[in-house]
């Protein structure tokens, strides 16, 4: 069972592929915290955000855990207004 609340339906193949690899992570938390965003957020991203939030999807899960909980300070080069976007998102997502 994935979570998500949001048919790929609709969306092109990029999209998709993101949307599927947010609620597959590897620890729940994550699949909690990109899956709710990926669902609200998926089909309005921009190519450059696109290209952000696949970056992203590249990057530990323990690194961005603690980066949208504000365990760690996120490193100057991932401070991106996408990233903020996802943090903002955390409030409305139950871990």
């Amino acid at each position: 069972m994935s979570g998500t609340t949001r048919s790929s339906e609709g969306l092109d193949p990029r999209r998709r592929k993101l949307l599927f690899r947010s609620w597959h992570r590897g620890i729940r938390e994550m699949d909690l915290i990109l899956g709710s965003f990926a669902d609200a957020e998926m089909a309005t991203l921009t190519l450059d955000e696109l290209d952000q939030y696949e970056r992203l999807l590249e990057l530990q899960d323990a690194d961005l855990l603690s980066w949208v909980t504000g365990e760690s300070t996120v490193p100057e080069i991932h401070q991106t207004a996408l990233l903020k976007r996802i943090v903002a998102s955390r409030a409305h997502v139950a871990i």
